[in-house]
């Protein structure tokens, strides 16, 4: 029986492009694979002719070869198909179907090849000063360490890893089924190639063991809540021999009682009687680094703010410093005494009827009232 045109087989154009006769092709698979139609015959050989007629145009030689000459000019196996062709097709059919498992190469492990430890995650809860000034400190890790007896080989000291007798050493067994040759990892030796004969007492055969590590860690002074530090080589030891992973430290930084960070600048809100705000006074004010005096100048209302300078937390890493902002709220008083109604009834009386124009010589009263 005549075969048929490649490109009709397709369904593109002779002058199509590579991306379109590989979206053809792919259709064309997922269509017709097997495994979606079983026992269907002519679906079989539907994804065989799609398979053959992909193999030539998706190379521009053979597709060059097969413009000039047809189906003699070019050769693609006994019987028209070639089961090699699929070494190509698991970046176009490999996320349905595994392809890159099924026909081989592509994903099959080295015997023993080393792995890389896992990398892990610790969280620290410091304080709102130590993330301000740094600390040093030290915490317990749990993690997976390669055994000292075995060496992390698993295997009883002196007596080592033997090759698999189930996939004689390949790491992957092979089974035909249909026109494929299927190829699935060793359920023995997990596609190692070899498998331990005499397991290790310490670990049992594992390679590594459970194991707890005191690190001395210090954190520099800038830290965030959030923020992450990479402390190289202290995750959990790696399989086979290989490198161990990282350790990521998460900062949590606890709430302070008086102060709030924003960026490399705290704020902080600092009460005052109606009498200091009015008549100006001289307070105390904690900061960071210890308490110092704040300046309150006279007529000051609620909601100002001042400014101390380089009193704020270090940038990460020592580039400059944050300032501290002090936000001033006049707390007023819920409960007078009789001589205090008094001064302020002579307040109100003499401020009554003022204007806003006039409102500078209004402290000037409250200092000849409240002296």
């Amino acid at each position: 029986m005549d075969k048929r045109d490649y490109y009709e087989v397709l369904g593109v154009p002779r002058e199509a492009s590579a991306q379109e006769i590989k979206s053809a092709y792919r259709k064309l698979a997922l269509k017709h694979h097997p495994d979606k139609n079983p026992g269907d015959k002519q679906a079989e050989e539907n994804f065989k002719e799609a398979a053959e007629a992909y193999s030539v145009l998706s190379d521009p030689n053979k597709r060059g070869q097969y413009d000039r000459f047809g189906h003699a000019g070019v050769n693609v196996g006994s019987g028209g198909f070639d089961p090699d062709i699929f070494a190509d097709f698991s970046d176009i059919l490999g996320d349905f179907f595994g392809f890159g498992d099924v026909f081989g190469g592509s994903r099959r492990r080295r015997p023993n090849q080393a792995q890389r430890g896992s990398d892990l995650r610790y969280d620290l809860r410091i304080s709102f000063e130590e993330a301000a000034f740094g600390v040093k400190t030290k915490i317990k890790i749990p993690r997976q360490e390669t055994c000292s007896v075995c060496g992390g080989t698993g295997a009883k000291p002196g007596q080592g890893r033997v090759t698999c007798n189930t996939c004689g050493g390949q790491g992957q067994i092979r089974y035909q089924q249909g026109f494929f040759t299927i190829s699935r990892t060793c359920p023995q030796c997990q596609g190692t190639g070899t498998i331990i004969k005499s397991r290790c007492t310490e670990c049992k055969g594992a390679g590594r063991l459970p194991k707890e590590k005191i690190l001395e860690l210090k954190i520099p002074a800038g830290v965030d809540d959030g923020s992450r530090l990479r402390v190289a080589g202290e995750g959990e030891s790696g399989a086979n021999g290989g490198p161990p992973g990282d350790l990521y430290v998460v900062i949590e930084v606890e709430e302070h009682p008086f102060f709030k960070r924003q960026g490399n600048d705290i704020y902080c809100e600092l009460p005052v009687s109606f009498p200091q705000a009015a008549l100006g006074a001289e307070i105390g004010i904690p900061t960071l680094q210890g308490k110092e005096k704040l300046k309150i100048p006279e007529g000051t209302q609620t909601g100002t703010v001042f400014r101390l300078k380089g009193r704020g937390v270090v940038s990460l890493g020592g580039r400059g410093q944050g300032d501290q902002l002090v936000a001033i709220t006049v707390v007023t008083p819920t409960k007078l005494n009789k001589q205090q109604k008094q001064l302020l009834q002579q307040f109100a009386d003499a401020s009554d009827g003022e204007s806003e124009e006039e409102s500078e010589g209004l402290f000037g009263k409250v200092k000849d009232i409240f002296g």
